[in-house]
C-alpha cells in the first residue's frame, strides 16, 4: 500500500473525542513496550509519527492516526505497566473498554505480542476480551528481528499452541527487519 499523508489527529478518552467521521479504524493492543508505535512507523514507512520510548506506559490515552483519509491505526494505551496507580489503571481500563465498546468503526483488531516469550496473563486476558467483543482480530509477534530467521515459523507456533488459536491469523513482524510489512498489509487491506 502506498501512503502519502498520515497524520496524528487526536488523543482521546471518551467518545466525544473521537474522530467524527465514518473511516475504518484498526485498533492495536498489546502490553506496554510491545512496540505498537513502531509498528505504526514501521506500517507508514515514517520514523517518528508515533511517538516511541524505552520507557514503558508512555500512551495514557487513545491515539488516532489518520491514514490519507482511507482509515485509522489507532493505538491504545499497553497494559501490564505497574508504575501507574490503581486509580490510573482503573481510568485508563474504563476509558479503553468504552472505545472498545461503543466505537462503531472498529474494523479490526491487532494485538502484538513479544514473538520472544509466551504471552502473559495479561495477553490472554486480552484476547479473551477481544474474542467476546465479536470483532475481527489478528496476532502479530513483534520483535521477529530478535530471533533467527530460521526460528520464526516455530515461535509463531508455539504462540498459537500457548493461546489455542490454531484457526486466528498469526503474523510475524519486525521494525528493524521490514520484510514482514508486505504481508501484513495484504491482510490488512482486507479490512480497509
Amino acid at each position: 500500500m502506498i501512503i502519502k499523508n498520515p497524520k496524528f489527529e487526536i488523543s482521546a478518552v471518551k467518545p466525544a473525542q473521537y474522530p467524527k467521521n465514518d473511516l475504518s479504524q484498526i485498533v492495536l493492543v498489546g502490553k506496554s513496550n510491545v512496540g505498537k508505535s513502531s509498528f505504526i512507523n514501521t506500517m507508514l514507512n515514517r520514523k517518528a509519527l508515533a511517538r516511541t520510548s524505552n520507557t514503558p506506559g508512555k500512551t495514557r490515552q487513545i491515539n488516532f492516526y489518520n491514514i490519507d483519509e482511507n482509515f485509522y491505526f489507532v493505538d491504545l494505551p499497553g497494559y501490564g505497566y505497574s508504575k501507574l496507580s490503581k486509580e490510573e489503571q482503573v481510568n485508563m481500563g474504563k476509558f479503553i473498554e468504552d472505545y472498545l465498546e461503543k466505537c462503531k468503526n472498529i474494523s479490526l483488531i491487532i494485538l502484538l505480542l513479544d514473538i520472544r516469550h509466551n504471552p502473559t496473563n495479561d495477553d490472554v486476558h486480552m484476547l479473551d476480551y477481544i474474542k467476546r467483543t465479536n470483532l475481527p482480530f489478528i496476532v502479530i509477534a513483534n520483535k521477529a528481528d530478535k530471533i533467527a530467521v530460521t526460528k520464526v515459523e516455530s515461535e509463531i507456533e508455539k504462540i498459537k499452541d500457548f493461546l489455542g488459536i490454531s484457526f486466528t491469523t498469526l503474523l510475524p513482524f519486525s521494525s528493524e527487519r521490514k520484510i514482514y510489512s508486505d504481508a501484513v498489509w495484504e491482510h490488512l487491506e482486507n479490512f480497509i
